[in-house]
């Protein structure tokens, strides 16, 4: 029988589309500064220029408005805004998670968009148009920029969790979540094609970019299912599922889903307006639920707390383990260009573009391992593995020779394993710690959950930010992959009590499994 392409499958695409590029567009601002970071060190410092290139400006400019009088220093200073940006963006995420469930998302989404798109033009174009460098100014508009960016990921995470279920999060999810990684893919393309013509048009064409997509969020975006009258992504799953008539469940699973209806039914008001079956009118014609529109409460529910988001089972070892991985992603977000350019001494475009290597890499492991884990029905035993394996290739790619070809080979290696992590945890782990079984079917607390994740993933990030410039410039790059190293090590180590706990109960299964064939097979004798 064809499959009928429903209202709710439109919608699905719709809001898969938006949220996709709205954060893709949000990264893509960020990486403009990332990938100048060359270049806004010549602005800034008057020795700091190749007399093999053309001045960027006229002497008497540089000594009237440079900052920094080494090189050292413009790095160290561009590390300090990389922090205090990634300690905004905590500090935002905690909040606009918390506030993200309580809102309209789609008119938090739309300022967050806007707003950041006006800070990014600010520092990179006006003052550069008005010749104005002023170190506080732009730490001041860089810190504005991180609260701004914030309201992005929590709200597209909620989103997104809202409209599809858990059965197929993992490969969705990891599959969407390389967002981040085509935003960093797109920024970078866009930056090195006009950076021949200065600096300030990097910033000028992403957030031009960014502002245009913050109207088709205004006007396209529908957050969840009841705003347009459908059901509820796991209704719409409880109900595709005893269409389906599985009756292969344990005693385990039935006693986890009575208690679940139990508690939509008495705990919470229902989700029709009559108490007809789902699928029949009150002349006994079934009709696709999906083609129906339900009387729902307008009024949003009740929210989780933050205390209580926080003391959810798995949510503190993962935003533990989040904040080791996210200093390493991102330190290779906001430096790898610099390092290839700075180790190498590769043109700044070329490093811009090469860099994309890591991202695409990213994009292959998250959908991949995505994959696999909603075949597993587990999560952790699948990336810790990949921490570990990180560790060996973070080593391999410090000692990468000066070619290319081996480089962009252990580029990927890497990109493989920490960006397909990351983008599993940032995504598909989110959403399935805010809509486990702890919460009962009473609340959601998408947003709230993201966004502790994700803020503490932030401040290790921003941690990161402030040590490698440092640490490059006291013991070289060499110290900058010991401590990747080891921040991949302590991230293992926060998610290895839950990767034996999922590995134990993974056994258990298979037990079962094979006894239910045996038993089966007796009986058939």
């Amino acid at each position: 029988m064809a499959y009928k392409f429903t209202r709710r499958d439109s919608h699905k695409v719709s809001v898969f589309i938006l949220t996709f590029f709205s954060y893709a567009f949000f990264h893509a601002n960020r990486k403009a500064f990332s990938n100048v970071k060359t270049s806004t060190g010549r602005v800034w410092t008057p020795s700091f220029h190749n007399a093999s290139e053309p001045e960027l400006k006229p002497d008497y400019l540089w000594n009237a408005h440079h900052l920094f009088n080494s090189e050292d220093s413009a790095e160290q200073y561009q590390g300090i805004l990389d922090t205090v940006f990634m300690l905004a963006y905590a500090v935002g995420l905690f909040l606009n998670g918390y506030v993200g469930d309580r809102v309209n998302m789609r008119i938090l989404l739309t300022i967050g968009m806007a707003s950041s798109s006006v800070m990014v033009f600010i520092f990179g174009c006006v003052c550069e148009w008005a010749t104005f460098y002023n170190k506080y100014f732009y730490a001041f508009i860089w810190i504005l920029n991180g609260l701004m960016q914030s309201t992005g990921w929590p709200v597209v995470v909620a989103c997104m969790g809202n409209w599809f279920g858990q059965s197929s999060r993992g490969v969705l999810l990891g599959l969407w979540s390389s967002c981040a990684s085509v935003g960093n893919i797109i920024g970078a393309l866009l930056v090195s094609s006009v950076l021949s013509y200065g600096y300030q048009y990097a910033f000028l064409m992403t957030s031009t970019v960014l502002f245009a997509a913050s109207f088709m969020i205004f006007f396209g975006l529908i957050p969840s299912p009841q705003e347009v009258g459908l059901e509820s992504v796991e209704d719409d799953e409880n109900r595709e599922n005893q269409r389906a008539g599985s009756t292969s469940v344990n005693s385990e699973e039935q006693i986890d889903r009575g208690t679940y209806h139990y508690n939509r039914l008495y705990d919470q008001e229902p989700l029709l307006s009559d108490t007809h079956d789902e699928g029949a009118t009150s002349e006994g014609a079934t009709v696709d639920p999906d083609d129906v529109t339900y009387n729902i409460e307008t009024t949003r529910p009740a929210s989780l707390s933050f205390l209580k988001a926080c003391l959810l089972p798995g949510v503190i070892p993962y935003a533990l383990a989040y904040a080791f991985l996210k200093l390493v992603n991102y330190s290779f977000f906001f430096w790898l260009p610099f390092y290839l350019n700075n180790a190498f001494k590769w043109k700044e475009s070329e490093a811009d573009q090469l860099s994309t290597a890591y991202d695409v890499a990213g994009i292959v492991g998250g959908t991949l391992i995505g994959f696999i884990s909603d075949r597993l029905g587990k999560r952790t035993v699948l990336i810790v593995p990949m921490l570990i394996l990180s560790i060996p290739s973070l080593f391999m790619y410090g000692n990468s020779p000066n070619n290319v070809t081996i480089n962009i080979v252990l580029m990927s290696l890497v990109g493989f394993f920490i960006g397909g992590a990351a983008n599993l945890i940032s995504a598909a782990v989110s959403a399935d710690l805010g809509c486990q079984k702890a919460l009962r079917g009473d609340d959601k607390a998408l947003a709230t959950v993201t966004g502790v994740i994700d803020g503490t993933g932030s401040f290790g990030a921003a941690l990161g930010q402030i040590a490698v410039p440092y640490l490059q410039t006291g013991l070289g790059w060499h110290s900058v992959f010991y401590l990747f190293m080891i921040c991949m090590f302590l991230t293992m180590c926060c998610l290895f009590p839950l990767f034996i706990k999922e590995l134990r109960s993974l056994r258990c299964c298979c037990r079962r499994t094979r006894g239910s064939v045996s038993l089966q097979h007796e009986d058939g004798e």
